[in-house]
């Protein structure tokens, strides 16, 4: 009782500013970038989550049903696009660890959105290798699951999938490079944890869907009934140039 008195206090003392445009309040984002930015609603792929033309129905795109991947639904909260890329960039390399709250409350709104969504039984971060923690010092994936579990009443298994091989950057790579990349690079240590269950993605960006593509297949190759990423931001589609 008297801590959650004294954080009410301090709340009150020590105002935050808006995450987007600096305004003073007490949310991480203030009415207006919330509504500008975060309005819902958004027609997109049930799916990959790409989105879709204006007016047409909430089907699956061309590309998944040309070639369905691996997961078999992905709820987004935003496009990866600016003012919102700052935000991402500020979590994964400035170690701005609030964000993942922030990213955990909007991922939690757009599941709300889609009523029809049958929710995971268990959220598993995309994991990162050893020297890829050690040089970041935390897990942005993680990071967003733990606070998502709680807003979603669902356990996070931060080792139900483990990565067994280091890998260059996804964004510093295109096409055929990106799926070799990440082949052969995940592995469920224990299949117990997995088999039967309906398991959850969480990550923080989603571009080309490989990474996502290849966790899902390992975690199916191990039994999972179903798989749903649920990610903070969502690349727009590539256009040819």
């Amino acid at each position: 009782m008297g801590s959650a008195l004294w954080k009410a206090g301090l709340t009150a003392l020590l105002p935050c500013g808006c995450a987007l445009c600096g305004a003073y309040g007490r949310d991480a984002l203030c009415p207006p970038c919330r509504g500008q930015f975060f309005r819902g609603g958004d027609r997109r792929c049930p799916v990959c989550a790409e989105p879709l033309p204006d007016g047409s129905a909430v089907v699956p795109c061309g590309r998944c049903v040309a070639q369905r991947p691996a997961y078999d639904a992905t709820v987004a909260a935003a496009s990866y696009a600016m003012p919102l890329d700052r935000l991402v960039l500020e979590l994964k390399f400035g170690g701005r660890l609030a964000h993942a709250r922030l990213f955990a409350q909007q991922i939690a709104r757009a599941v709300d959105e889609v009523p029809a969504l049958e929710r995971p039984a268990l959220l598993c971060p995309v994991p990162l290798g050893p020297a890829r923690l050690a040089e970041r010092g935390f897990n942005q994936a993680l990071e967003i699951a733990r606070p998502l579990g709680r807003l979603l009443d669902i356990a996070v298994s931060p080792r139900l999938t483990q990565r067994v091989q280091e890998t260059a950057a996804q964004s510093k790579l295109r096409g055929s490079a990106r799926r070799a990349n990440m082949a052969h690079v995940f592995a469920v240590p224990d299949r117990t944890l997995v088999a039967g269950r309906h398991i959850g993605i969480v990550d923080d960006v989603m571009s080309s869907g490989q990474t996502l593509h290849e966790l899902a297949a390992v975690l199916k190759r191990h039994g999972a009934a179903r798989v749903t990423n649920l990610v903070f931001a969502r690349t727009p589609p590539l256009r040819p140039s």
